[in-house]
């Protein structure tokens, strides 16, 4: 072989070493709007998550399992960010995850109202967005793809027939400690507890007020309500958390909670259901926060085109006393 021969051939397969090069970084990183893929083939999704905080033990599992769920692994980049309770700093976010050119957005609205601007901005962009434990109160229904979560007038229903059943004829004063003002689970579960229990005069609810679903928040709110209220006889608490503040202030107090004053909750986390299994709480309505995979197969069902339902209910129960241990070993939240 001549050197002139020799050289075409060194400067051809540099140009094809350069050309492969090229095409191993498409494959491996992708570019705004689009998606990117594995080394395997797999396209990888992006999926921008905005999460309302890290308040409770509910709210940790949560993002515990959307975070164990959504890897690369299966088939998902996820871009996650706390919002820390406050709608400016997923406002933000959402934003962020226009800019980046992510594939799907999904979010834990901090509260219903005031969505539909940055929403509609998503929407131009072209980019699906998926609600996920929390809804908003938008009338264009448009602008999301679906809200996957619970019923929450259900579970404030499900706890208020259980105060009526329990409580038969009984003058029963009952204090609520709310969740965070404005958003849709502290709406909804007062509604339906308030619907469970109307017609029975002898079921008041004295005393409301926000705990914001914290423990400390709770145990302050509680401290309050027992330094007004010489007489209460039930705490109805919108999660575990608030639930748990309300029965160290019981007491602190000199109470017995689940005794002197019954506690009723929602959420069914560890710490919850330990505190039923031990008699310091009388009853808890479930309310999942492994939404991981259903997450992921909405947002696989988006990007292959297809149209989830537009409202998708968690399957869950309500637990006593007994069904609470029984249930405890082989709890995973």
């Amino acid at each position: 072989m001549s050197n002139h021969t020799k050289k075409r051939v060194s400067i051809v397969g540099a140009l094809a070493a350069t050309a492969l090069l090229a095409l191993a970084a498409c494959s491996t990183s992708g570019g705004t709007g689009t998606t990117s893929t594995s080394g395997a083939g797999a396209k990888i999704i992006k999926v921008g998550f905005s999460q309302v905080g890290s308040e409770s033990g509910w709210r940790a599992a949560n993002t515990k399992d959307i975070q164990a769920i959504l890897t690369t692994a299966n088939g998902f980049d996820l871009k996650f960010s706390d919002a820390q309770q406050k709608q400016e700093n997923q406002i933000q976010a959402i934003r962020s995850y226009i800019a980046q050119g992510v594939d799907v957005i999904a979010f834990s609205p901090v509260v219903e109202s005031g969505w539909d601007a940055v929403l509609q901005e998503a929407k131009a962009a072209k980019i699906p967005v998926v609600l996920t434990d929390r809804a908003v109160d938008s009338k264009d229904t448009s602008l999301y793809r679906t809200f996957l979560g619970s019923d929450f007038v259900k579970e404030g229903t499900l706890v208020g027939e259980w105060v009526v059943k329990d409580s038969g004829d009984k003058e029963i004063n009952i204090v609520e400690l709310q969740g965070t003002t404005g958003s849709a689970p502290a709406n909804d579960r007062m509604a339906g507890f308030k619907e469970a229990i109307k017609g029975h005069a002898n079921l008041k609810i004295i005393a409301s007020q926000t705990g914001n679903f914290t423990r400390s928040e709770g145990k302050t709110v509680m401290e309050g309500f027992l330094s007004a209220n010489p007489k209460i006889d039930l705490v109805f608490a919108h999660n575990d958390d608030m639930g748990l503040g309300a029965m160290e202030a019981i007491e602190a107090a000199g109470k017995v909670p689940g005794k002197d004053i019954k506690i009723v909750t929602i959420d069914a986390v560890k710490d919850g259901m330990q505190a039923l299994a031990d008699g310091k709480f009388n009853f808890i309505a479930e309310c999942s926060p492994l939404l991981g995979q259903q997450l992921a197969d909405v947002i696989k069902q988006v990007m292959a085109g297809k149209t989830p339902q537009q409202r998708i209910v968690t399957e869950e129960t309500t637990f006593t006393q007994d069904q609470a241990k029984a249930a405890l070993p082989t709890r995973k939240y």
